[in-house]
């Protein structure tokens, strides 16, 4: 049992006003039931589950949802949408449905990764794996593998999660471009989960190798754009390139690219994951004011994702456990409102 079970909720996890008292342990029933018997997420064997059109509408607003960075909503709503679409499966047996459930699985192992919950994660995304092979869909089932990639990631299996992606990858492979911008976009954002995973094994050349293959579907692609949810693009990529160079240890190469990369466009989610980790490489190379001021500017975008993610919670774990005088009202206020110190 998990600590924030026996507290009654995750630790990193508060409720608020759009995920009400049902957030990881509502969603973690329905993982972890095979009938979809979770509390208050139940479809009645004789109701008539959602059409595949009215799941795909649900899925896109909670993906909408994790893309803007309010995670309370989604851990709120996946439960309901998990049951739904389990349903509509059950059913009907349609591969499109099943597209849907696969999804929908990934954007709940997505979001378990971001708040900590690795092991939920590794489920969440197995169940998405099973559901993308009886969708049908190369693209589907490419963009869950990433999820399946990242799960192995925030476990610690770095070697494992870069060997996924180039298993991954023969799914689509050179016929990219057939699949059109969705299925060069889930291909290029596959390298740069395998970019992660092997910059934590410190393998760089396999990273630039991933890198580069990322690279290429980007201009293939031939701007930023956000099919299926992927955010992908140019920007994407090179902001990948600072992820990467932090984890091999190149802090300067993180500071000069992270500094110049243009993120306007893009998703909130990957905004604030940009100016992160541009904290973390300016507090590496110490320049705290900067690195601080960032970090604000980040929670100014998304308070929620500032609050649960681990470089938040490191950062000014040490600037104030290391500092040499009293923290500054910003940082000792930041603090407070991250619940650490």
């Amino acid at each position: 049992m998990s600590l924030g079970d026996l507290l009654a909720e995750p630790t990193l996890m508060d409720w608020t006003e759009t995920s009400g008292a049902q957030t990881v342990p509502a969603l973690r029933r329905a993982l972890m039931t095979y009938r979809q018997l979770a509390p208050a997420a139940t479809v009645s064997e004789s109701a008539e589950p959602p059409s595949t059109d009215v799941l795909r509408r649900r899925l896109a607003d909670v993906w909408s949802g994790y893309q803007d960075s309010r995670f309370g909503y989604v851990t709120a709503t996946l439960p309901r949408l998990i049951t739904d679409a389990y349903a509509a499966v059950e059913h009907r047996h349609e591969a499109k449905a099943s597209g849907v459930l696969a999804l929908t699985y990934q954007l709940a192992a997505t979001t378990l990764t971001k708040v900590g919950e690795t092991d939920l994660a590794w489920i969440a995304a197995d169940r998405g794996l099973s559901a993308a092979a009886a969708s049908d869909d190369p693209v589907v089932l490419v963009s869950v593998y990433r999820a399946v990639a990242h799960a192995l990631l925030s476990n610690g299996r770095y070697e494992e999660a870069a060997d996924v992606v180039e298993l991954a990858s023969t799914t689509i492979g050179q016929d990219a471009n057939a699949v059109g911008p969705g299925g060069v976009s889930v291909y290029g954002m596959l390298f740069l989960a395998g970019s992660m995973a092997a910059a934590r094994a410190d393998d760089a050349a396999r990273c630039r190798d991933f890198l580069a293959e990322a690279g290429g579907a980007a201009r293939r692609l031939g701007r930023d754009a956000n099919h299926l949810w992927t955010a992908f693009g140019p920007t994407n990529v090179a902001m990948h390139r600072v992820c990467t160079a932090m984890e091999l240890g190149d802090v300067q190469t993180a500071v000069s690219l992270g500094q110049r990369v243009q993120d306007t466009g893009l998703p909130v989610e990957r905004r604030v994951r940009h100016r992160l980790e541009v904290a973390r490489a300016l507090s590496s190379w110490d320049r705290q004011a900067e690195a601080l001021e960032t970090l604000l500017d980040a929670e100014r975008l998304a308070p929620e994702q500032v609050r649960y993610h681990f470089i938040s919670r490191h950062l000014v774990t040490r600037w104030i456990r290391t500092g040499r005088s009293k923290p500054s009202y910003e940082l000792a206020s930041l603090a407070e409102r991250l619940h650490v110190g």
